[in-house]
């Protein structure tokens, strides 16, 4: 193997290993890591991905590490997934993270997918943060300074062996979907909602944002055919 894609399911990421498998063809793994979230429609679109570009999926849970977070994206969480764009619920929190930030999430994804990636002989690792999820420190683990730190420890402590590929960190959501649109990704299997709803609610930070990145390359959202109306789907 060549290279380990960390694959959720959304946009990113499943675009990230179509431009894996565009530079190493065969040799690309996926790994997927289910964190205590409250529905497992991301994880089933991963492997829907997964299985569409023949590449290996491995799962694993990292829910315990995760199980005393209050984040409103995990199981067990008191507060609702707010139905507003990330800006809405930046000015409401001005200098905090966003309530579905899952503390340190990507860190522990990408230290979990280096041991993985060693072992099975990767000398690259793809992942997806982009520039909208890190603005106004959103995500800040999305940021380009935590990405270079992460980059430079896992290089250090693979050997330099490893290293993190992350195309679209200073780039736009819409920036990813038309270089997915190029690559022909099936964006239509493809999940982003915070909701686990039969179809996504299309009023969360994350369905307003892959909407807005949809309609900025002039097509519509294939997986957003349904927008529900009065209470949160998302509780």
């Amino acid at each position: 193997m060549k290279a380990l894609v960390l694959l959720s399911g959304g946009v990113d990421s499943s675009t990230c290993l179509a431009l894996a498998k565009e530079k190493y063809g065969d040799g690309v793994l996926a790994l997927s890591l289910s964190y205590g979230q409250k529905h497992s429609r991301e994880l089933n679109a991963a492997k829907a991905i997964a299985a569409h570009y023949q590449v290996e999926l491995i799962v694993m849970d990292l829910a315990k590490i995760f199980s005393h977070s209050n984040c409103s994206l995990l199981q067990g969480s008191s507060e609702d997934i707010p139905l507003a764009s990330y800006a809405e619920q930046l000015a409401e929190r001005p200098g905090g993270v966003v309530s579905t930030y899952v503390p340190f999430r990507n860190g522990l994804f990408l230290s979990t997918a280096a041991s993985i990636a060693l072992s099975y002989g990767c000398e690259v690792i793809y992942y997806g943060p982009h520039a909208d999820d890190a603005a106004g420190n959103a995500y800040p683990d999305c940021s380009l300074e935590f990405n270079a730190a992460m980059a430079q420890a896992i290089y250090l402590g693979s050997g330099k062996q490893l290293r993190i590929e992350a195309p679209f960190v200073n780039k736009h959501k819409k920036d990813i979907v038309a270089e997915g649109l190029r690559l022909g990704v099936p964006y239509e299997l493809t999940w982003s909602c915070y909701c686990g709803e039969e179809k996504p609610c299309g009023k969360c930070g994350t369905c307003l944002d892959r909407a807005a990145a949809f309609a900025a390359n002039g097509v519509a959202d294939p997986a957003l055919k349904v927008v529900y109306k009065g209470e949160n789907p998302c509780k």
